[in-house]
């Protein structure tokens, strides 16, 4: 009888550890199942803070692939359209992310993910603005910037938000300044820009046609900076002469060479890539 009723019991006993077993396998595959497919409306109130005061309405799709219909900024603004694509390996650690935005002003697309370092790697990046329509506007010493700019690099390395690496280049057609005497036309320039081990070098120059002729460059890393340029009108235009002669001194030939640096260091670690002059 004794053993009888011990081994009733271990059935039992057995009985529940199995069912219980089962319930908590049912329950682990239906977590898996809902993160598989899980709503990308039912994480927006966990993304949003991390978007630095944008806003998604209208969203849906899943965490994996989704997509805002809308896109506002903290003052109600309208920006656009913002499409994704997560991977799943996301849940291993990987983060693979296709990002796709489209507004009235700007449009951007790009491929991102994170290495094991920690450190973030971008390619493909797009980047097509209208400078005029953007919010907020772009506001310099030299005027609010115009015209429509088209970037892509094929490669970008960042670390702390810093590029490590990178290459890029772009176009800003029909470029312009608008300042308080009136818009400036500068016609289409050409731009280019890498970095290695932290240090950025940038350079641009016009396409030869438009009212200015420009070359420069600029080098900078966290710890300075350096600008390089010359500028030169080619034809009789009373606002382009007027704007270049408030960027520094015009010299006998008509050119404005602007020379400037800083930064902790001072300037950034030098090169050996020379500005052409205009």
């Amino acid at each position: 009888m004794l053993k009888s009723a011990h081994g009733i019991a271990g059935n039992r006993c057995l009985r529940y550890l199995r069912n219980a077993l089962i319930g908590v396998a049912l329950l682990g595959v239906c977590a898996a199942v809902l993160l598989w497919f899980l709503p990308a409306r039912w994480v927006t109130p966990w993304i949003e803070p991390q978007l630095h005061g944008l806003r998604l309405q209208q969203v849906h799709g899943s965490l994996w692939n989704g997509q805002a219909d809308a896109t506002s900024a903290l003052d109600g603004k309208q920006l656009g359209h913002l499409r994704w694509q997560l991977s799943r390996r996301a849940l291993l650690g990987e983060m693979h992310l296709q990002l796709a935005f489209d507004g009235p002003g700007l449009t951007f697309s790009g491929m991102t993910r994170r290495l094991p370092d920690g450190r973030i790697e971008a390619r493909d990046l797009r980047v097509h603005a209208q400078l005029a329509a953007l919010h907020p506007g772009i506001d310099t010493p030299w005027g609010n910037p115009a015209g429509e700019l088209q970037v892509t690099a094929s490669h970008l390395l960042l670390q702390g938000g810093w590029p490590l690496e990178l290459q890029a280049q772009g176009q800003w057609r029909d470029a312009s300044m608008h300042t308080r005497d009136g818009d400036v036309a500068l016609g289409e320039l050409q731009l280019q820009a890498q970095a290695e081990a932290g240090v950025i070098h940038a350079q641009w120059h016009d396409d030869g046609r438009g009212p200015l002729q420009a070359t420069g460059e600029l080098q900078l890393s966290p710890l300075g900076w350096r600008l390089d340029a010359g500028l030169r009108a080619r034809q009789t235009d009373p606002a382009l002469q007027h704007w270049l002669a408030r960027l520094g001194p015009i010299s006998a030939d008509g050119s404005v060479r602007i020379q400037q640096s800083g930064g902790l260091a001072g300037s950034p670690p030098s090169t050996d890539k020379g500005t052409r002059q205009p």
